[in-house]
């Protein structure tokens, strides 16, 4: 097998504006990137108000992966990753 099939898991912490609540983001992860996606923590505020903090599982190769936070960097929306934060 190739390194670049080689699966591999990235976990990130991704917060969620209330501009983009009616945004497939997750699913577009799936759909479009071929990632496999896990939900670990997530906090979204009542009736969808305010930010919403979703804790992920990112599964798939690489590029998959590398894809997938480029297009969450494109939607402005701030992404951390378990070396970048202390409260995880």
């Amino acid at each position: 097998m190739s390194s670049e099939n080689t699966l591999t898991n990235k976990r990130i912490r991704v917060r969620i504006s209330q501009d983009h609540h009616q945004e497939p983001v997750i699913s577009r992860l799936v759909s479009e990137y071929g990632l496999i996606v896990n939900i670990k923590a997530a906090i979204l505020g009542h009736n969808a108000v305010g930010d919403g903090w979703f804790d992920l599982d990112l599964q798939g190769t690489e590029a998959q992966i590398q894809n997938g936070l480029t297009y969450l960097q494109e939607l402005k929306l701030q992404v951390w990753d378990e070396n970048s934060s202390s409260d995880w």
